[in-house]
């Protein structure tokens, strides 16, 4: 299986950094994972409802320009499911069952994602109504990734 994280902004804490590599590491065992990340475009303070909707199309044509075109596109938005974790590896397994072994996690900027990037989705997940960094996010979806990987295979580590 083949999983590709793109998310908007660059990581720049080291223990991110860390956390980022190893989870990557851990996930080697069980797929290949690619981690695209995209410049987050500027937000100016006080901008207006008008030049958020530009921001979001901006970054969602650079998002959508890195989407192959047989991927399976997981959008992570606040309007998404919620699922458990058992729920999310068995997710990911029928995705591999129905022949989607392409699964490509978007995780949007600060602003989110655009529309362009919901419609293309072909699924739509939510972890939690709260707000998260992005840069903290990404490894909070590496881990269930993991975890799913863990679950799917009967593996200690879930509990």
């Amino acid at each position: 299986m083949n999983i590709t994280v793109i998310t908007v902004g660059k990581l720049k804490e080291r223990y991110l950094k860390e956390a980022i590599d190893e989870y990557s590491k851990r996930l080697s065992r069980y797929c290949k994972l690619d981690i695209i990340e995209l410049s987050d475009e500027k937000t100016p303070d006080n901008a207006s409802e008008k030049e958020e909707i530009q921001i979001k199309e901006k970054e969602g044509q650079l998002i959508l320009s890195k989407v192959r075109e047989n991927a399976y596109v997981v959008a992570m938005d606040l309007n998404g499911k919620h699922i458990t974790s058992e729920e999310f590896s068995g997710f990911i397994q029928n995705c591999g069952v129905m022949g989607n072994s392409n699964i490509t996690f978007i995780i949007g900027g600060s602003l989110g994602l655009s529309q362009y990037v919901i419609k293309r989705a072909n699924y739509k997940l939510c972890f939690s109504k709260m707000t998260f960094p992005h840069q903290l996010f990404r490894v909070m979806l590496l881990e269930q990734v993991y975890r799913a990987f863990r679950i799917m295979k009967n593996e200690p580590y879930h509990k």
